[in-house]
């Protein structure tokens, strides 16, 4: 099987509050390592950690190697003060308090860095993101101190002109990127950005009742036709479920994923599989400090 390229081993896939609270005094290391243990023997080997503010993805990272998994972590996502992204990770003020953090993760053995640059969908409306986004000069200057350190920068980004302007700033790979067009599907094909689309999180939410079902459903077909497209422009499409979140339980969610891909590329097996190994591989070598 391949790899989980987004995940968060903190949270279970249930409820998010319930996860946080088993680490809030200090990491759960039975949770975690339980977590590892079922990745192991699905045969899963790599997962690429999307961070926590708890220290669990830190204490996974140090033991991850014991279940033969190649462990990558931001160990905190980092975002602006007053927008979206608490609840993976840290803020920052202003530039000088961005270094700060970055330095800060590098010391405590992050192997990329991980930025918010908008909030999450509005799963009841379509076409809505929640919270606020960056400006291009900011996510610009983000990417810069990152690369000047010697870290590949995943960013969390959703809106077609954010994530334009992500693609644009030179970040490393494009997390969940709803609501993307022709021109920024383009675009991901030109710069050979990585696109993690993350469909199972919007939609293993279908039937469930928790939103408005059309929504839900427009969403997430929305997101297939773009990775069918950006399939066919040659994007180099990752496999991440964003496993921990809600209805996206650890190693299950890996799969819903794949399903979604695959249908996303007219059941091309063949096809599909070579995308996700080259970009995987990408993934492999560029999400490390060099």
């Amino acid at each position: 099987m391949f790899g989980e390229c987004h995940g968060h081993v903190f949270m279970d896939g249930v409820n998010y509050r319930a996860a946080v609270a088993r680490h809030k005094n200090g990491v759960d290391r039975e949770v975690v390592k339980s977590c590892l243990r079922a990745y192991q023997e699905a045969g899963i080997t790599f997962f690429r950690e999307g961070g926590d503010y708890l220290g669990v993805s830190s204490f996974a990272a140090e033991i991850a190697p014991d279940y033969g998994i190649d462990y990558r972590s931001p160990v905190f996502a980092i975002h602006k003060k007053g927008y979206y992204g608490g609840i993976v990770g840290l803020a920052y003020e202003n530039m000088r308090g961005f270094a700060h953090l970055v330095g800060d993760a590098g010391r405590r053995g992050a192997d990329f860095i991980k930025i918010m640059f908008s909030g999450i969908l509005d799963f009841n409306e379509y076409g809505a993101i929640t919270g606020g986004k960056l400006a291009f000069r900011e996510m610009k200057e983000l990417v810069h101190i990152c690369h000047e350190e010697g870290f590949a920068v995943m960013v969390h980004v959703n809106g077609r002109e954010t994530v334009h302007g992500a693609i644009e700033s030179g970040a490393d790979s494009i997390e969940h990127g709803f609501y993307m067009t022709e021109e920024e599907l383009s675009l991901l094909a030109e710069k050979g950005t990585v696109w993690t689309p993350t469909v199972s999180p919007v939609g293993n939410l279908a039937g469930r009742g928790l939103f408005n079902e059309s929504s839900v459903k427009a969403i997430t077909e929305s997101q297939i036709v773009s990775v069918r497209r950006a399939l066919a422009l040659g994007v180099h499409v990752a496999l991440g479920s964003d496993a921990g979140a809600v209805t996206v339980p650890h190693v299950a969610g890996l799969y819903d994923e794949y399903a979604w891909l695959l249908r996303a590329a007219g059941g091309d097996k063949e096809r599909l599989d070579g995308v996700l190994e080259h970009t995987e591989r990408i993934i492999k070598e560029k999400f490390r400090r060099h």
